[in-house]
């Protein structure tokens, strides 16, 4: 969404009620910096949206572990499982652009936005 890329404006619909984790939110600002853009804007921006930004817990953290052997071979990194996990342990759907992801047969609901 941020890069106008395909798939952004189903992302920005979706702020509104979107969660994302902190280990997530550390690649989206990785990211921003990247494109020299002002941190403190981007989150005031999203966070207006509606988009809220979760700790990451223990209980996520170990269920990101959990993921590792079976995603191992697709070549998810800590960030993609971190949200996969993120999903799983709240019961909500993982949003992606990545084609893989349903195709791992994990017990979670994966909508793909691309």
């Amino acid at each position: 969404m941020l890069q106008n890329e395909p798939g952004g404006e189903v992302v920005q619909e979706l702020l509104e009620t979107a969660l994302i984790s902190s280990v997530n939110w550390s690649e989206v600002t990785q990211k921003a910096l990247d494109w020299q853009a002002e941190l403190e804007w981007l989150s005031q921006e999203l966070t207006a949206l509606g988009l809220e930004i979760l700790p990451f817990t223990a209980a996520v953290a170990e269920a990101t572990a959990r993921l590792r052997a079976a995603t191992r071979q697709a070549g998810l990194s800590l960030g993609d499982r971190a949200c996969l996990a993120t999903a799983a342990v709240l019961g909500l759907p993982a949003i992606t652009t990545d084609r893989v992801w349903p195709d791992l047969g994990l017990p979670i609901e994966i909508r793909v936005v691309r």
